[in-house]
């Protein structure tokens, strides 16, 4: 099989090429096809992959393009990881929103929804080229922010568009692991949307655990989300919220805290990667090395801020091994081999939710077949996760309509209409902001 990687010259693709390394089975990806816009980046991922699979027999081959169409034509699985903008985007999202005190996060808040406002635009086309030219392709999204996009390809792709992240994988193992339970082996009631998600059971054994940790203070606050929330706080919920959920749990805290950092998120990983990229330009640079130690450093520091506000402390070392890349290889398996299995993925509601429309997408157990991913029937939400779920859905419908119309109008609502955002006025000096400093939001009038 033919495995396209849009944003190959990215810094995590060597988890992905990794994970393809572990894979023996009949059928696996034979071949992968690196696309990107900048030729050093993917020169540099090239060489990392290559020592990667200098002592792995038969190992996918590798090959470089910045042609998009070349990269697609003959794809089965695409994935796309790409960043528009790049981290130096990144950080303009969060300096523009910390500036009007809101959060500039590259997901959440306002900085998500700058992101978005100029990745759909990119994602979209990305989509059009894929029913053309590979319209048998499945597309696997991981670019961020996740759900937006996924929403945004899939009114070109149909079911043939499956969002991943790693954070439900992440949580529902670090929960499993806490009740003394094998995490695959689990059953985990997760519903939301991306970044905006709760467990509300976890089944070990045909049980649902998730009240006995619940009712043990000193188990509760043993690992990350315990750590990060508070036991009176995830007692009062009833319910483990994704880590992404402290942004609006703890607004005020989470906003100080990144407008006293030294530097914001997007710079450091800036800086950071500019590091690796250039280290690797030299033809004596260890490929491999350099990027493990580049990988340890920025995994430890996740969401740092966070961790700091509420005293969590340092990550636990299970939770910097990454993880998406294995939702993105037990996909394509599923669906190549039809291997059936059972995955947390962000796919179109199809009457999941009732609270949403069937075309909205949204993250939930799926099964997994050579069909594609079909939501799980769930519970509804309690009120106060349905109404932030409708309240972001609807922002993420004013994105999707200011990058289809270019109306400067549904941005200011986009952002006006988040939860994180307190004030028409300030929306309207975030989209001044980010078209001053994106020349990608240039189609806004």
């Amino acid at each position: 099989m033919r495995l396209t990687i849009l944003g190959g010259g990215g810094f995590r693709v060597p988890l992905v090429y990794g994970a393809l390394l572990t894979d023996r089975g009949e059928g696996r990806v034979t071949e992968v096809v690196l696309h990107d816009l900048d030729p050093g980046r993917l020169q540099a991922v090239m060489r990392v992959l290559a020592e990667q699979a200098g002592a792995v027999a038969d190992a996918p081959a590798v090959s470089a393009t910045t042609d998009l169409d070349k990269a697609l034509d003959g794809a089965d699985f695409i994935f796309s990881a790409i960043r528009v903008g790049g981290l130096e985007g990144r950080a303009h999202d969060e300096r523009v929103a910390l500036a009007e005190g809101v959060l500039g996060q590259e997901t959440v808040g306002a900085g998500g929804v700058a992101y978005g406002l100029r990745t759909v635009p990119v994602a979209a086309e990305i989509a059009r080229r894929v029913a053309a030219l590979a319209p048998d392709a499945w597309v696997i999204n991981f670019t961020n922010p996740a759900g937006l996009v996924t929403e945004a390809m899939s009114r070109h792709l149909g079911d043939r568009v499956i969002g991943i992240c790693d954070s439900p994988v992440g949580l529902g193992r670090r929960i499993a692991k806490t009740l003394g339970g094998n995490p695959r082996e689990a059953w985990i009631d997760y519903v939301g949307l991306n970044h905006l998600g709760w467990v509300r059971a976890l089944h070990i054994d045909g049980r649902d655990q998730l009240p006995r940790l619940l009712a043990d203070p000193e188990l509760l606050g043993s690992f990350e989300e315990g750590k990060l929330f508070g036991v009176d706080w995830l007692q009062s919920l009833g319910a483990i919220p994704n880590e992404y959920l402290h942004y609006y749990y703890f607004n005020r805290e989470a906003v100080r805290s990144y407008q006293q950092a030294d530097k914001v998120r997007g710079a450091f990983l800036h800086d950071q990667q500019a590091r690796f990229y250039e280290e690797l330009k030299r033809p004596d640079a260890p490929a491999l090395t350099v990027w493990e130690r580049t990988r340890a450093e920025r995994e430890a520091t996740y969401m740092s801020e966070n961790r700091e506000t509420a005293g969590a402390g340092e990550r636990d070392a299970d939770d910097l091994s990454g993880g998406y890349e294995k939702v993105a290889l037990a996909l394509m398996r599923a669906i190549a081999r039809d291997e059936r299995t059972t995955l947390i993925l962000n796919v179109r509601n199809r009457g999941t939710l009732t609270a949403l429309d069937s075309e909205a997408v949204i993250e939930v157990p799926c099964l997994v077949d050579a069909n594609g991913a079909h939501p799980v029937a769930v519970a509804p939400l309690p009120d106060h996760a349905t109404g932030l779920v409708c309240a972001v859905k609807a922002v993420e419908r004013e994105v999707l309509a200011a990058a289809e119309s270019g109306s400067r109008a549904n941005a200011v609502k986009a952002f006006a209409l988040h939860p994180l955002v307190d004030s028409v006025n300030v929306a309207r000096k975030l989209v001044e902001g980010y078209t001053a400093v994106h020349p990608g939001l240039g189609y806004l009038r």
